[in-house]
């Protein structure tokens, strides 16, 4: 008999006529695979990227996949704190309630440590900092919403860990480890951020997903940061993902995120992903939270430091 974590979840997307979705990078890859999905269901979203003409061609795809789709391109750098304040600014401003918001874009691996425009290393600023600051920005619309809040993971949050004496990987970087900690940030800040809500009666409900492994451009913008050779991470992904092994396309690896974004069944708290081999590809169901973030303590003193690092808090009246 399957226990709940290895429980297969068949993901039906209700209608979303009306809603407002706020999916961050979602100019390529799982965002925007989400980001048609969301359209295809009814949703208006709003795709918040770094680039505006990669946004404008994303657009473009899913007016052309759904017709009559209501989509459109808001400008986010979440490497830049003040970037995450003008686009949380312009969101306030027109007052529109946003039912659901997705923390998606994210770097993985830089060869060399780099930093964003307010000095943090770069996947902790950009996977981290910036979604936990657009996310307490924006807390006024998302109340107003009653909204889902998901925050993509990775299972290489298993292995993470925080650094509290090293945090921005000042004296030692190393790319995969850096990666493994904004990571198990983003799933700590997911799961700190529904125990608040719960205890503050805030109203709205955030939960967690990965992808598994999915091939995605992720393996050849990150890993190529800071390289004189091209990366061969994409290569070999490109190469596992033909042969079928350990490697899924973007329309599967969407799914556990759709689900835990919309299915009736995602609850606040929970952790979704695939359900195969080490987490890698599969259909989703819902996984058992890592060791490394059941730390109620260790996800209380990160939201600290994150309010003081953006110097953003999640002012409730």
């Amino acid at each position: 008999m399957l226990t709940r974590e290895f429980a297969v979840i068949d993901v039906t997307v209700p209608h979303l006529t009306g809603r407002l979705a706020v999916v961050t990078g979602a100019s390529d890859g799982v965002g925007r695979a989400l980001a048609g999905r969301l359209a295809l269901a009814g949703a208006e979203v709003l795709l918040a990227v770094r680039n505006p003409d990669k946004g404008a061609a994303a657009v473009a795809r899913i007016r052309a996949a759904v017709p009559g789709a209501v989509v459109s391109v808001g400008v986010l750098d979440l490497a830049s704190l003040a970037s995450v304040a003008d686009f949380a600014k312009r969101l306030n401003q027109a007052g529109r309630a946003v039912d659901l918001l997705v923390n998606n874009a994210g770097v993985m691996a830089p060869a060399t440590r780099h930093t964003t425009a307010d000095g943090h290393e770069l996947q902790l600023g950009t996977n981290h900092l910036g979604h936990f600051a657009l996310t307490a920005q924006i807390l006024p619309l998302l109340r107003a919403g009653r909204a889902r809040v998901t925050t993509l993971t990775s299972s290489a949050a298993r292995s993470g860990r925080i650094n509290w004496d090293d945090l921005q990987s000042e004296r030692k970087y190393a790319p995969v480890g850096a990666y493994g900690q904004s990571k198990l940030a983003n799933l700590l800040f997911a799961l700190e951020l529904d125990r608040r809500s719960t205890a503050g009666e805030w109203g709205i409900s955030s939960n967690a997903a990965h992808p598994g492994t999915t091939l995605t451009n992720l393996y050849a913008s990150g890993p190529n940061l800071g390289r004189a050779r091209p990366s061969p991470y994409e290569a070999i992904m490109t190469r596992l993902s033909r042969l079928g092994v350990l490697v899924h396309g973007v329309d599967a690896g969407m799914l556990p995120v759709l689900y835990a974004a919309t299915g009736q069944g995602a609850r606040g708290g929970g952790f979704y992903g695939p359900d195969g081999f080490g987490q890698f590809t599969g259909r989703p169901t819902e996984l058992s939270v890592y060791k490394a973030a059941r730390s109620e303590v260790a996800a209380s003193r990160l939201w600290g430091v994150s309010e003081r690092l953006t110097g953003v808090t999640f002012d409730v009246v």
